[in-house]
């Protein structure tokens, strides 16, 4: 017997353990595991060189928007910065013009992925208080789940926002009904809508509007009083929810004593909450503006305690691309400019790094970035783990080597408005990112070209959905 591919001499990263050892692949799938010189023959043989293999990463966090918003970012481009931060599956989320809150356009979005995409995509369903109809057709499609605003559209973004946005109590336990119905998770943007329009408006009148201001605006309890809302709707509604973007500890807390209750609950948080203050505001402005706010060194803390005891489930990145003349906007105003910065280059350096302090292990790395994502969305055990039958996704990484973040290197469309780790000093870098057995990007180069990549839908709750909707 002969494989396509074997990766000799790799420290092996599985969810059973880290061993020495050796990966073999055919037809784009794990076909053994084992010691190297015990497995098949191959047509194509890698040296790992005792470098660490791990699962490729999942991305369940990212906004690459193509069509809409094609001056941002496409798929080709986005894909090639997931290919380069070691992600071989990026969950795609309904911000684009217009949002998927139906077939038509979300299969038109799938059709860009299939010409574009260099790794593969999954898609969330935009669900909305205006589109209730929409939600069990789309879920039928493949989606691995759905995505709702607690808010109405941010100024100037209506287009994006369509058939996306709960705006009240009664539109949210609506829409938590419908993805009730369908076992898809439901991923909620966490703020309360009045607090922080309501902040805005007054602060803007007092004329308090630096970069500062954008983090007072947001205060912890705005994300605390969302997320009690919505685990006490989605209990209701029997709807498995995904938490996105956690920022404070007492929202982490909240959905953790929700969960050992019996309650369907993902924890997400982002490297941003865990390695920025809001002192990047006054360092770099609209730059490092997101939502929710960047919290203060002790909420950091608080927050890798529960990355660290395994309390918070995944991290994404919340890929959000601009250009700099979107980031400029507003005068000096800090509510005009949009929130969000790219981060798919980044997420797994950055927890490397955590690796190399040893604030976590590398299995708990994999757990964060890899597994716990494919788990949420349904993609595992075909995504999000080294085994057998599973996609032969992997990225070789060495722990201890170093490099510098520097956006001219970036491969984001948007890479001129990644200021905020410009020159940080990481440990852990990734050399070789493999999708289905593929190489995509090695020594720096992007290597996978568009139109690899492919739509991975979540054949498992499609067919679920199917039948409950016979009943």
């Amino acid at each position: 017997m002969q494989v396509e591919l074997r990766i000799d001499h790799v420290d092996v990263v599985t969810e059973g353990g880290v061993f020495p050892g050796a990966v073999a692949v055919d037809n784009g799938r794990v076909v053994a595991i084992g010691k190297t010189g015990t497995l098949p023959e191959a047509e194509t043989t890698v040296d790992g060189q005792g470098l660490c293999l791990l699962p490729g990463g999942v991305d369940p966090h990212v906004h690459i928007r193509y069509p809409g918003g094609a001056h941002r970012e496409t798929f080709a481009t986005g894909t090639a910065a997931a290919a380069a931060g070691g992600v071989a599956t990026v969950v795609e989320h309904p911000i684009s013009t217009p949002p998927q809150y139906s077939v038509e356009i979300l299969m038109n979005r799938v059709e860009a992925v299939r010409e574009q995409a260099r790794v593969d995509v999954a898609f969330l369903g935009a669900a909305g208080g205006e589109t209730l109809e929409h939600i069990p057709r789309i879920a039928r499609q493949g989606i691995v789940g759905y995505k709702t605003f607690l808010h109405e559209a941010p100024e100037g973004r209506d287009k994006e926002f369509v058939g996306l946005t709960s705006k009240d109590n009664h539109d949210l336990r609506n829409v938590l009904q419908q993805i009730g119905r369908t076992g898809l998770p439901a991923a909620a943007h966490g703020e309360d809508n009045a607090i922080v329009a309501g902040n805005i408006a007054a602060f803007r009148k007092a004329g308090a509007t630096t970069p500062m201001d954008h983090a007072r605006s947001r205060p912890p309890i705005v994300e605390v009083l969302a997320v009690q809302r919505l685990i006490s709707l989605a209990r209701e509604a029997g709807a498995p929810l995904y938490l996105v973007h956690i920022s404070t500890p007492e929202a982490v807390e909240m959905a953790a004593r929700a969960r050992r209750k019996g309650q369907e609950i993902t924890i997400e948080t982002c490297p941003h909450y865990l390695y920025l203050t809001e002192e990047a505001l006054e360092e770099h402005g609209a730059y490092a503006k997101c939502n929710p706010a960047l919290r203060d060194a002790e909420t950091v803390e608080r927050l890798w305690r529960y990355v660290e005891d395994g309390t918070i489930d995944s991290i994404g990145s919340d890929h959000a691309p601009y250009t700099v003349e979107e980031k400029e906007r507003g005068g000096g105003d800090i509510f005009v400019p949009p929130a969000g910065f790219p981060g798919l280059e980044t997420r797994l350096p950055l927890l490397l790094d955590a690796v190399h302090r040893r604030r976590i292990s590398l299995q708990r790395a994999v757990e964060l970035l890899s597994t716990n994502p494919a788990r949420a969305y349904g993609l595992y055990p075909r995504k999000g783990a080294i085994r057998v039958g599973a996609d032969a996704d992997f990225v070789l990484v060495n722990p201890g080597e170093s490099s510098v973040v520097e956006r001219a290197s970036m491969h984001t469309m948007a890479r001129d408005v990644a200021k905020v780790y410009e020159g940080w000093r990481l440990y852990g870098r990734v050399h070789t990112t493999f999708v289905r057995g593929r190489q995509v990007f090695g020594d720096g180069v992007v290597t996978g070209e568009p139109g690899y990549g492919t739509w991975v839908a979540a054949e498992r709750h499609a067919r679920q959905t199917e039948e409950g909707t016979r009943q």
